[in-house]
């Protein structure tokens, strides 16, 4: 079972457009709603893949209510924490060219009393779990600390946890050796405070946050691949993708992949690999189910190119 934390959830919803016009009147061709957050995400494609989730997260107002019956409609369990605000509601506009115009509101602010009620609701529930998957971004409230003290009460209590956090969350936590950190190429280079422009400096930068405390760091590079550096060794992943139709929670689906595999070595990165590139062949934030993935497809080795140049450097 995957417990996964989402301390900003949402209630995301999309509308098709034909074109984004200022100050004029746009009519929506489609509209979709879902439930957002990284974690959020990542239990949608841990339930796809047929396995076990619950989702803990803070919810209030009539868009909370709405959020875990559009989770449980997915068969995924949810352990709602109340919170005093309402819940937010983002908008995408997407235009048929395939311009994504995104509104992410703040979401509420985090009494004390709610951010401890978070996490006790996560001790109670993870019991029986295999992994805790912390992800996405602090609301208004919680310290940079936060995620920290997380990693921490999940080592007391004997289970592994996984982080995909980025900025001050991301460092703060990395002296409590969350067991596998999972930036993208910008949270990386954030990270460390310097550009990457190979795979080379992507792996340098991986061993940096490994000597900052993390065990693993699973490193999702857009359309060049993954890096999974641990104490084991170092593996490069890359996918052949016919058509890129949406990046939407493609990394949380790779997450979710990395996971349900064991949440260790080159295995596990092949399947976060088939994940991420099955996640992106599919519309909006759709997750992928085992019939999507193409393991065919997927390259896994130990000789990392290094010296490749990076599909879009990061500065």
């Amino acid at each position: 079972m995957i417990l996964t934390v989402t301390p900003n959830p949402s209630l995301d919803r999309t509308y098709e457009v034909p074109s984004l016009d200022r100050g004029e009147v746009v009519r929506a061709t489609g509209e979709r709603m879902d439930p957002g957050g990284k974690g959020v995400n990542v239990s949608r494609a841990v339930a796809a893949a047929g396995r076990r989730t619950i989702a803990v997260l803070p919810l209030g107002g009539a868009p909370g209510a709405l959020v875990a019956e559009l989770l449980h409609a997915q068969g995924i369990d949810v352990a709602p924490v109340p919170v005093a605000g309402a819940t937010r509601s983002n908008i995408a506009l997407a235009e048929s060219d395939g311009v994504l115009t995104k509104i992410n509101a703040p979401g509420p602010e985090l009494s004390a009393a709610e951010q401890e009620s978070l996490l006790d609701t996560v001790r109670l529930q993870s019991r029986g779990a295999d992994w805790i998957a912390c992800c996405g971004s602090l609301p208004r409230g919680l310290a940079p600390s936060w995620y920290a003290e997380l990693v921490a009460r999940a080592h007391a209590a004997g289970v592994r946890i996984a982080l995909d956090t980025s900025g001050p969350a991301l460092l703060r936590a990395l002296p409590e050796r969350p067991d596998v950190v999972k930036p993208n190429a910008e949270e990386l280079a954030e990270a460390v405070g310097r550009p990457l422009t190979t795979v080379g400096d992507a792996v340098k930068a991986a061993e940096e946050l490994r000597e900052r405390g993390a065990r693993a760091v699973l490193a999702s590079l857009g359309a060049d691949g993954q890096l999974l550096v641990d104490g084991a060794g170092t593996w490069f992943g890359s996918a052949r993708v016919d058509a890129v139709r949406s990046n939407v929670g493609a990394g949380d689906a790779s997450l979710a992949g990395f996971l349900t595999a064991g949440g260790a070595g080159p295995r596990a990165l092949a399947s976060a690999v088939a994940h991420g590139a099955a996640a992106v062949q599919l519309p909006g934030s759709v997750m992928p189910t085992p019939g999507d993935l193409d393991p065919a497809a997927v390259t896994v080795m130990a000789e990392v190119p290094v010296d490749r140049v990076l599909t879009e450097p990061v500065s």
